[in-house]
Parts: C-alpha cells; structure tokens; sequence
C-alpha cells in the first residue's frame, strides 16, 4: 500500500497521472494512497511512481 507524507507533498499531481488507482488528491490538494491494507490490485509500478515524485513523499 503506498503511503504519502502529507509534510512533503506538494500536489503536483505526478503519481496520480502515473497510477490513478492508487492515488487521488484531498480537500488540502495533497496526494493521498487510496489502497486499503494489501488490497492494492492495480497495474502501475509502485517504484516507478516513487521514483517520479519530485519531493520524495512516497513510500511503500
């Protein structure tokens, strides 16, 4: 499940364009992991998305 710090994110949107089922914005405009536990059944490469992040705020 992808985890992001609120603290970091900046809401550029980057993750959300890559994985769109795993992630969404919030009332703040912050990025938010939308999997629930280990249900996460989508397609994209979660390294990939975390890679990409400009400010680091994605982990796993």
């Amino acid at each position: 499940m992808p985890k992001v710090d609120k603290e970091k994110c900046i809401g550029c949107g980057i993750c959300i364009s890559m994985c769109t089922d795993c992630f969404k914005l919030d009332e703040e405009g912050k990025a938010e992991g939308t999997c629930e536990g280990d249900a996460c059944k989508c397609e994209c490469n979660l390294d990939d998305v975390m890679s990409a992040c400009p400010v680091d705020a994605i982990s796993k």
